[in-house]
């Protein structure tokens, strides 16, 4: 646990969330979803919902992520599934997202389980 996760941060979920959309869209992200998590879960204030064009792709979206969130927020976030690339998961606690492979994130449908009714995002990319 970093001392910010411990603390009274000097930062909003907001601005931790308009910072990763920024990254996630520089890096050329595709199908970028946000999804308001307050007060339906204890976990996070938002989840962002993104995919990458290769294994690759995905790797480096996340990886600038995380730099960029430590750069800005000084925010040493944690990151599960880098080394196979389908599906990286980045947890900068406030805001946890998620980059997938277009066919992963088709299968796992992670929108449906928390879009209000379960629906899917008008904006398909």
């Amino acid at each position: 646990m970093t001392a910010a996760a411990s603390e009274t941060p000097g930062f909003t979920s907001e601005e931790v969330l308009a910072a990763v959309i920024a990254s996630v869209e520089d890096d050329k992200a595709e199908e970028v979803v946000e999804i308001d998590m307050r007060g339906r879960s204890d976990v996070a204030d938002y989840m962002v919902i993104c995919s990458g064009r290769s294994s690759r792709q995905v790797g480096a979206i996340a990886e600038k992520l995380a730099d960029r969130v430590k750069q800005a927020f000084g925010i040493v976030a944690r990151m599960e599934g880098k080394e196979t690339g389908d599906w990286v998961l980045i947890d900068t606690g406030d805001v946890i997202v998620h980059v997938f492979r277009p066919e992963v994130r088709e299968f796992y449908q992670l929108e449906k389980m928390w879009l209000p009714g379960g629906g899917v995002p008008a904006a398909r990319g």
